[in-house]
């Protein structure tokens, strides 16, 4: 059976296939939902049931609470369709919606593994079958060993331009299952599956008002490929990439990021240290990033007006730096973010 979505307020239709959650069904069609796990973890693709049957798979309450359940609230990666229905969209942007791209399955193998940091892996994978990759700045894919028992999602640090290949910033996690193939078990030459791309937290080229970018750890990579890709279309925007860290070992790209700063104009790294050591001898911002955050834009020496905000770390950071904008008067519809979760398999 066949059941067609309506998703409101955009008046967007779809066709999903009975035993298909609702975002499978989109990204076959290629239409760009909200979305962030996959996994009903992170209430990224939260809507509103408006009419018509469903059925949802096991999901996190966390991610939706019995009360908001009740309400007739749903996660669209659970969603299974048992007629047609109609869904209003909580969070979406029209502009993301035209610009999206079919999910393709690709075959790759490693071109080589790189330590950037103490516990950062760099990741290349280059492209076989297909031989490219169309995806947009700050995207991620799904990334499938062992015969796809299982997969990771990591967004791809490498710009669209080079599209015959993959680059990841891979934080270690002592004892994660793709942390330890990646430590112990992966070599050149081993051949992975990688599905996608996925991902809104795209950069809209006709927009005009200064971005920051915001991450930390290995949420670095959407946020270096976006960058970069300003940087290559010679974009003229002013730009301020605002990055948490503990202490000094955990930073990295120093010197790339001073070379940018001579490339881009009205571009600076801010660097943030959390618990910074003695032996650092750190003479920049300290804190969390979002109260370094706060402060700059308080002092207004960034512009909130037609501000776009680009979000890539861990769910907790995420959610206090969205605050802190909203707290300073950047609208909804100008944050996009992508936000790392931990697995659940």
């Amino acid at each position: 059976m066949t059941y067609k979505v309506t998703l409101e307020p955009v008046g967007m239709e779809m066709d999903v296939e009975e035993g298909e959650t609702v975002l499978e069904a989109a990204f076959r069609q290629g239409v760009a939902l909200m979305h962030g796990c996959k996994e009903g973890q992170c209430s990224t693709c939260k809507s509103l049931l408006l009419d018509g049957d469903i059925e949802m798979e096991r999901y996190s309450t966390f991610a939706l609470p019995d009360h908001e359940k009740e309400e007739g609230y749903v996660l669209l990666c659970k969603t299974l369709c048992y007629s047609d229905i109609s869904v209003e969209l909580l969070q979406f942007d029209e502009d993301a919606l035209k610009l999206s791209i079919p999910i393709k399955t690709f075959q790759t193998s490693i071109e080589s593994i790189e330590s950037v940091t103490h516990d950062i892996r760099k990741l290349t994978l280059k492209l076989e079958e297909p031989s490219k990759i169309t995806f947009h700045a700050g995207q991620f894919v799904d990334i499938y060993p062992l015969g796809g028992k299982f997969y990771r999602s990591y967004s791809m640090g490498n710009t669209p331009s080079e599209s015959n290949k993959l680059e990841f910033m891979i934080k270690i996690f002592e004892g994660g299952k793709f942390s330890t193939l990646l430590e112990e078990e992966f070599k050149t030459g081993d051949q992975l599956e990688v599905r996608g791309p996925f991902g809104n937290c795209i950069r809209r080229e006709d927009s005009e008002g200064d971005i920051i970018l915001i991450g930390g750890g290995s949420g670095m990579a959407p946020l270096w490929s976006i960058l970069n890709d300003m940087v290559q279309k010679d974009v003229k925007r002013n730009v301020t990439f605002f990055y948490g860290a503990r202490s000094k070992r955990d930073l990295f790209y120093l010197d790339k990021f001073a070379e940018i700063e001579k490339q881009l104009d009205g571009f600076r790294f801010i660097p943030a240290l959390s618990e910074p050591s003695k032996d650092d001898n750190w003479v920049g911002e300290t804190g969390f990033i979002t109260e370094v955050i706060d402060r700059y834009l308080k002092s207004s020496t960034i512009s909130s007006k037609d501000l776009d905000a680009f979000l890539c770390g861990p769910a907790p950071m995420i959610d206090a730096a969205i605050s802190v904008l909203r707290d300073n008067g950047v609208t909804t519809d100008r944050i996009s973010f992508d936000k790392f979760v931990p697995a659940t398999t």
